[in-house]
């Protein structure tokens, strides 16, 4: 068991993006799965399944975004920013722009997780839970 599922996801990612695997397995859970979906959203993965029939909990089977000419990945980095020591909260007007709009950082509101762009279209603050670019 993790204390911080959230870091064990990204780590995940980031490890898979580092032996260029295609796909990566990750435990389900909501937060896991908005996350998830973000990234779809925003274009970093190229898709996504869930599979609850892998065990009791839950799996997420990612499908990751590789240039096709250069190899490189979609995510250059995933950035953890609200550990369970430390929380980072933002209000509306302070949320953080990451590489001035070209990355986005993941928000978790009152009304779910989204991009810190969605937040701030629904004029909305929270924890900043991570950056991704």
């Amino acid at each position: 068991m993790t204390t911080d599922p959230i870091a064990d996801y990204l780590t995940r990612v980031r490890n898979a993006i580092k032996a260029k695997h295609r796909t990566v397995e990750i435990p389900l859970s909501n937060i896991k799965k908005a996350i998830t979906e973000i990234l779809h959203d925003q274009g970093y993965i190229q898709h996504y399944k869930l599979d609850s029939e892998a065990n009791v909990q839950g799996t997420i089977k990612i499908a990751l975004k590789y240039d096709p000419n250069t190899k490189e990945s979609a995510i250059v980095k995933l950035k953890r920013v609200s550990k369970p020591g430390l929380r980072k909260y933002a209000k509306t007007n302070a949320l953080p722009k990451v590489l001035n709009g070209l990355g986005i950082a993941i928000i978790s509101t009152s009304k779910g997780v989204m991009s810190d762009k969605e937040a701030r279209k629904m004029n909305v603050g929270g924890e900043v839970l991570c950056y991704v670019y």
